[in-house]
């Protein structure tokens, strides 16, 4: 594999983070997540694209072009993990590994967070470890990729 950048994706009201229900999604912001990523990553060699959108069709394309120049993508789909086939089928359709992280414990929460379309095309689900999360979903998407590169 060529490419050593990761596309970092964070859905729909995750640019309220550091502000929106601290309780449940601690003060960390959104650029300190993405901090987190890029140090993490920076760590191994590779390099961080990041967006957030509170518009699918938004997120979709930038899934959509991860495919020319990315080796992996890192995920927090927001609400749109149990809602969204089509992030789903894009995150399938461009053939490259995917973390799926979550701020909170999802399964501790509401019946209707239990479910994620993402979950299946996922190779690595880190789940309800605060923002701390993303730099282990980075270093274990990077195993993932770089074992990949060497088999």
């Amino acid at each position: 594999m060529s490419e050593r950048r990761l596309l970092l994706v964070n859905g729909p009201n995750l640019n309220l983070l550091g502000t929106r229900e601290p309780e449940i999604y601690g003060t960390e912001t959104l650029a300190d997540v993405e901090r987190i990523v890029t140090d993490a990553a920076a760590a191994r060699g590779f390099e961080v694209r990041a967006v957030q959108s509170n518009h699918e069709g938004v997120l979709l394309d930038a899934i959509h072009e991860a495919r020319l120049d990315c080796a992996g993508i890192v995920i927090n789909p927001g609400g749109l993990t149990h809602t969204s086939v089509v992030l789903r089928d894009a995150l399938s359709g461009v053939a490259l590994p995917v973390a799926e992280v979550h701020i909170s414990d999802v399964m501790a929460r509401e019946s209707f967070r239990h479910h994620s379309y993402v979950a299946d095309v996922a190779a690595v689900h880190v789940i309800g470890e605060g923002v701390g999360g993303y730099a282990t979903a980075v270093a274990r998407l990077l195993d993932v990729i770089t074992g990949q590169a060497e088999g």
